[in-house]
């Protein structure tokens, strides 16, 4: 990622704003006054999906540099960190650095459509070489298509690191939409193309550990993301015992707090319950198969992990010029009850994180929950 035979580097140039103004072009042309710079190469909006749809498009496609990508949140992360409504953007302007977005959609398609994109894909990033490629996905989250969106791309592009949100509604959990070329669209997702002679690094952090209480998935829908039963009983009744809460009192605090945890190599990844349905299933918002065998999380300082990480990325890159953050809303909501939300929306903001709380996140293959992912770009090059 290194510019040989020269003493000069290339600088990633960053620019961000938010506006919480209700009226759409008041809005749009805000934001466009606080993050416009010459030669962005791209521009990233999150916002409200209270906004019109048809208008907000429009003004997007008007006020903003291209190419533009986003999507509708459960909320930003942007320099005021945990930002509820409104919209909130970025502009990225360097030499050494090329974005290409891809529509999918619709996503019933996907196969035949990430096909087409890899080999697009694998050209540019032939004729770009030594550049390196990473890509970013913003998906409908409402379209249960996640998984194997993921694990379609992944495969396909071989080693090109991916990371990505499931677009949001402010958790009414009704209709959720990504942005590209002018239109907000449902059934769809977008996948971005990075290619860059920055140091980049992506990484996935939670603050659960693994407990020694394992169940095992004996009756699943994997496609309506159902749990029936564990350890061979009804699921809302197993689980609620594992968690020591009786069944009335189970909620989205309950589950943020006690979610499952599948260990997939050596890592273990988030496995999070969105609610109880009339049977006794557990409603989930990710995949989960019959047969797995998953465990309990317990969780640590959420304030710990970040720092931890941010630790990581500086000693892995240098100092980063932003990094790019997909955060479940479940993390939010779970700061929210115990009061931390402020501190750690000014923590993430203090080290340039900019993104937006997601419906589920995407790293590499996998789509999780519970999980805070993201691509943290470097501010210059190595020399």
């Amino acid at each position: 990622m290194t510019r040989s035979n020269t003493m000069e580097t290339s600088c990633l140039h960053i620019r961000q704003g938010f506006s919480t103004r209700t009226d759409v072009t008041e809005a749009v042309r805000d934001l466009a006054d606080q993050i416009y710079q010459p030669e962005s190469k791209l521009s990233l909006v999150f916002f409200s999906d209270e906004y019109d749809r048809q208008e907000f498009a429009s003004a997007l496609q008007a006020y903003l540099p291209g190419p533009v990508i986003g999507c509708t949140t459960a909320g930003q992360l942007s320099p005021v960190g945990f930002q509820r409504g409104g919209i909130s953007g970025m502009t990225l302007a360097c030499d050494t650095l090329i974005a290409v977005p891809y529509l999918i959609h619709p996503l019933s398609s996907l196969l035949d459509q990430v096909e087409k994109i890899a080999a697009d894909v694998q050209e540019r990033i032939h004729q770009a070489s030594p550049m390196q490629a990473f890509g970013f996905l913003l998906v409908d989250g409402l379209s249960s298509q996640e998984e194997l969106l993921a694990a379609s791309l992944y495969r396909a592009l071989g080693d090109v690191p991916i990371v990505g949100g499931s677009a949001g509604d402010m958790l009414k959990f009704r209709q959720t939409f990504v942005y590209h070329d002018g239109q907000l669209l449902r059934d769809a997702a977008v996948f971005t193309l990075c290619l860059t002679s920055l140091p980049f690094h992506v990484f996935k952090l939670q603050h659960f550990l693994p407990t020694t209480t394992r169940l095992v998935i004996t009756e699943a829908e994997p496609e309506k993301r159902l749990v029936r039963e564990i350890n061979g009983e009804s699921a809302v009744t197993a689980y609620a015992r594992l968690v020591n809460t009786p069944v009335a009192q189970l909620n989205a605090s309950v589950f943020s707090r006690h979610p499952l945890m599948l260990r997939f190599g050596n890592d273990y990844y988030m496995r999070s319950v969105s609610g109880v349905e009339a049977d006794g299933s557990l409603k989930f918002f990710c995949a989960i198969d019959q047969g797995l065998v998953l465990t309990i999380g317990q969780g640590y300082s959420a304030q710990d992990a970040l720092l931890q990480s941010f630790q990581h990325l500086k000693e892995k890159i240098g100092e980063p010029a932003v990094i790019i953050g997909c955060d479940c809303i479940l993390r939010r909501l779970e700061m929210e009850e115990r009061g931390i939300d402020h501190q750690i929306g000014r923590l993430m903001s203090r080290n340039k994180v900019f993104g937006f709380s997601t419906y589920g996140e995407q790293f590499n293959s996998l789509h999780v929950n519970q999980t805070f992912a993201g691509i943290a770009i470097a501010e210059r090059e190595k020399r």
